[in-house]
């Protein structure tokens, strides 16, 4: 299999060499903004999750106290959310199919979550609506205004903006309503038995079943309330979850986004330790951490590859993170065309006003020695030899696997 000009281009990569480098610009994690992913919990939910006993610590108090805080607060706002839309909510019908942006965290779908986010026929879940999923509808407009300054401009993990207006991930509403989210693993750092099911959700019982199922589409209709358009969801576990998001939505479309693995491997070990430190109740727990994540990523790559055949023809796209990076109109005009969506010719010059931004964007940068790059190689190798990335191993060094 021959490989395309932008697989040999290693720009877009964690910067790999055989030789060590010196130490470079890795970006420690921050410590900024004053929410974090559990401030969304009504009280009855942060028993619960106490009750599932996650290990805590008395430097986390200060996090800990307010969580419960915004949690009675929570209570109280979404109980007056249902008096006043209740009834409006259990009346409305997703009348769009939702587009799907899936892949591996640390891939791009940021990216292509905002970009897909410019054409104003499609919505989008923001970070207020994500964080306070309970109560958006009666609150976001006042609680956005008062509290804006309290959200940094950047977020914590990349140079990325951020504002409570910004695009999010779905997954983390389904934390806050549900518990049964892989983003447990926040909580309980120490164990995955505590989270590993909620990813693909094929071991929930029937009734945890409709529950997720339920509580997925609340919020789709909460949303649509909001803005009654074709919504587009970005959420990585959402990848392992291809039958049942069609058995939701069997027209809905999606765009699988990759990027080389080095770049994921260090992009994403950075991830989890800034996120950890923002959002964790005890303390930070690491041991075991590249482990899981190597094995998160091998299961990620399965799961898509053994149940996108499910999925109608012409409503599956894939993207190289690269090529969207290089050329992002291009990419997005195709992802255009082979999802069949309308409207390309409006689009277009609000993307092409945003490449010099993406353009001046900085990405964070890091090391990777020969040994580290051998031992992602012999794991990953499955998904570099599908989507014909370089292993820029020397020949001596090649892993039979």
């Amino acid at each position: 299999m021959s490989k395309s000009p932008q697989a040999n281009d290693t720009r877009n990569t964690a910067n790999p060499t055989v030789k060590p480098e010196p130490a470079r610009a890795e970006t420690q994690p921050k410590k900024q903004g004053h929410f974090c992913i559990f401030h969304g919990l009504t009280l009855g939910n942060w028993v619960r999750l106490l009750a599932s006993r996650p290990p805590l610590h008395w430097t986390r108090l200060p996090r800990l106290a307010s969580i419960t805080l915004f949690s009675v607060v929570n209570s109280l706002e979404q109980f007056l959310e249902n008096l006043v839309f209740g009834g409006r909510i259990k009346r409305q019908t997703i009348e769009h199919p939702p587009i799907f942006i899936i892949g591996h965290w640390r891939s791009g779908t940021t990216l292509l979550h905002n970009l897909m986010s410019l054409d104003p026929q499609f919505t989008y879940p923001n970070l207020y609506q994500v964080i306070f999923p309970g109560s958006f509808l009666l609150t976001e407009r006042i609680a956005t205004k008062l509290t804006s300054w309290g959200v940094p401009k950047t977020r914590p993990v990349d140079n990325l903006p951020a504002g409570w207006n910004m695009t999010q991930e779905d997954e983390v509403a389904l934390l806050a309503m549900t518990q049964m989210s892989p983003y447990l693993m926040l909580a309980h750092q120490r164990d995955s038995r505590k989270y590993s099911r909620f990813f693909d959700l094929t071991e929930l019982t029937p009734k945890e079943r409709r529950r997720w199922q339920d509580s997925f589409l609340y919020f789709l209709k909460k949303l649509t309330i909001r803005d009654n358009k074709p919504i587009v969801l970005k959420s990585p576990p959402h990848t392992y979850r291809i039958p049942i998001l069609l058995e939701m939505f069997p027209d809905a479309k999606f765009i699988f986004i990759h990027r080389d693995p080095y770049a994921v491997y260090k992009s994403s070990i950075h991830l989890r330790k800034t996120l950890f430190a923002e959002n964790g109740l005890g303390k930070q727990c690491l041991e075991g951490m590249e482990e899981n994540m190597m094995d998160v990523y091998t299961k990620l790559f399965e799961a898509y590859e053994n149940t996108k055949h499910l999925i109608p023809d012409g409503h599956l796209h894939e993207v190289r993170f690269g090529d969207l990076e290089t050329d992002p109109l291009e990419q997005m005009r195709q992802i255009y065309e082979k999802l069949d969506l309308p409207g390309w010719a409006n689009v277009e010059p609000a993307i092409e006003a945003e490449v010099p931004t993406l353009t001046a964007y900085k990405k964070n940068t890091y090391n990777m020695d020969e040994p580290l790059m051998r031992k992602i190689y012999a794991r990953w190798r499955a998904v570099f030899d599908r989507f014909d990335y370089p292993s820029n191993l020397p020949e001596s060094a090649e892993i039979e696997t």
